[in-house]
């Protein structure tokens, strides 16, 4: 886990960003599901980020004095309730959460209508996180009105309005040690998941049975969750990019794509393997594996400090267009084909994307109009694909097989490094599993 005293750390580096004013963050709401059951609490990922704390019903109150050369982070979250614990389990309560997260002050989550204006009145600038949620936007506005009906007291709100996130995305862009090594964790645990989604998978099982073993696999490690819906597609449905039914059955001789990730202490893995239902890919399979593996390794090379956020799509995209060529699925020259975006019949997404607390993790991808240079500490997913459906100007052979590999990559120092080596990639690596497990 994240030591307490780096979150301690985070609040204070975004304190001196701040430089003067208060900046609000409150966590996720609980969410009920249907009557009075709740869906599984998940915290926000950007208060989670700045306090480590896991409970619902918390909100996060950072001031920052510069001219002062100090800062105070203050905590309001649920009492303690010894009642309420037996239904619902520990609570911290404001004085054991002061302890144990590094808070300068904890009150209760119901003083918290009372105590913002107060907070509010003298600070030049107000932050939060404006636009996510209205009804949060209309409390936060109606403290800030509290404090404008004094003004004739010399009593003065907030005159600048800023968003949070600007600061908190580019803290959230480059992961520190403690948190890679989270990732990796998360990684080994999701690859271990594929691992063993190859050795179960048979024709004839149904998808979500594939979908249960990848659960078990999370869960039997220590990960809390699946870090988003996994999609267990198998041939046509494959070329479905967000197909999450998982309900068909596996058919001989086709393949099977699984795109799946843990969560592991809100750290996010993102997995994406293909193999063949049977453990034998067919030469229109592997031709097209083989195309999507290498333009994967071409994307990775380009995983470099100083290199831009697009040179790895660029690489990736050089490959499956030359390809495409090859097999008859475009035609005309790579650069002819990358112009007119004829490739996007069969590739339609970016290579990746940047992750972390959420799988579409915080960050901005252009920085004044142009590609961002990568730099190390950067985490992102590299993920070329092809999806070929039916059309008379397809050859057939290659008809309903969607591929797509997904690995998790930091930029280092030098160059990269892939997290998520543990699941089978290589065309020698699947069939060798397979076929092993399949004899056994």
């Amino acid at each position: 886990m994240i030591p307490v005293k780096s979150f301690s750390e985070r609040r204070q580096d975004v304190a001196s960003q701040m430089r003067k004013g208060i900046a609000i963050i409150p966590t996720a709401p609980e969410r009920v599901r249907n009557r009075d059951a709740h869906y599984p609490y998940r915290f926000d990922s950007y208060f989670y980020y700045l306090t480590g704390f896991g409970e619902p019903e918390a909100v996060l109150v950072v001031v920052a004095e510069s001219d002062k050369g100090t800062s105070k982070s203050i905590l309001f979250c649920r009492e303690k309730n010894v009642e309420r614990e037996i239904w619902d389990g520990f609570r911290y309560g404001p004085d054991a959460a002061r302890e144990t997260f590094g808070f300068d002050e904890t009150y209760p989550i119901d003083k918290l209508d009372e105590m913002l204006p107060r907070l509010l009145a003298g600070q030049p600038t107000l932050y939060c996180a404006f636009g996510h949620d209205t009804a949060w936007d209309a409390r936060v506005l109606g403290w800030v009105n509290q404090v404008r009906q004094q003004s004739r007291s010399g009593i003065t709100a907030p005159a600048e309005l800023r968003d949070i996130r600007l600061l908190l995305d580019e803290m959230r862009l480059f992961k520190s040690t403690e948190e890679l090594q989270v990732m990796h964790r998360a990684a080994e645990i999701s690859g271990g998941a594929h691992r063993r989604a190859m050795q179960k998978t048979r024709p004839g099982m149904g998808e979500y049975e594939v979908e249960a073993e990848l659960l078990h696999e999370f869960r039997r490690h220590g990960a809390q969750a699946p870090a988003y819906t996994s999609i267990v597609a198998g041939g046509a449905n494959a070329c479905v990019l967000h197909y999450v039914e998982n309900n068909a059955t596996l058919r001989d001789g086709e393949l099977l794509l699984i795109d799946a990730g843990c969560e592991l202490d809100g750290y996010a893995a993102d997995i994406t393997r293909t193999f063949p239902v049977n453990g034998k890919f067919s030469p229109a399979q592997r031709d097209l594996y083989q195309l999507v593996l290498s333009a994967q390794a071409a994307a990775i090379a380009e995983v470099k400090p100083g290199n831009t956020w697009d040179a790895p799509h660029n690489a990736a995209l050089r490959v499956l267009a030359q390809g495409f060529v090859d097999f008859g699925l475009c035609h005309g020259n790579v650069d002819e084909v990358i112009q007119t975006e004829d490739y996007k019949r069969f590739y339609m997404h970016r290579t990746g994307h940047w992750l972390g607390l959420d799988v579409h993790d915080a960050g901005e991808y252009k920085c004044n109009g142009e590609w961002r240079p990568l730099h190390p500490g950067m985490t992102l997913t590299v993920e070329p694909g092809c999806y070929i459906r039916p059309a008379d100007n397809v050859p057939s052979h290659f008809w309903n097989i969607g591929i797509r590999i997904e690995d998790d990559v930091v930029v280092t120092e030098t160059g990269c490094e892939v997290l998520t080596s543990t699941a089978p990639k290589t065309v020698a690596e699947i069939e060798e599993l397979m076929q092993h497990q399949h004899n056994g």
